[in-house]
């Protein structure tokens, strides 16, 4: 098994871990471990931060947008002079 060392924890947070981990019947290490599990165990995203911007908000939409297709080339804005 690796080490690892974590330097310059701030006395509030190390307070809270030794609380959870009493909480929960640990050691402070075995609760830090337990928290590295869960927060790793969670499958890592492959789409970018567009999609899942477009995901989020997806419920949302409003379906009166006409939105121009995508095939069509890119023309310059309209605007008044």
């Amino acid at each position: 098994m690796a080490t690892l060392t974590i330097r310059n924890i701030d006395e509030a947070l190390k307070a809270r871990l030794r609380l959870e981990a009493a909480q929960h019947g640990r050691s402070m290490e075995e609760e830090v471990r337990a928290i590295l599990r869960q927060a790793l165990s969670k499958p890592y995203r492959t789409e970018g931060l567009g999609s899942r911007i477009r995901m989020h908000f997806a419920h949302l939409s409003d379906p009166g947008v006409a939105l121009p297709p995508r095939d069509e080339p890119p023309r310059a804005a309209d605007l008044p002079e």
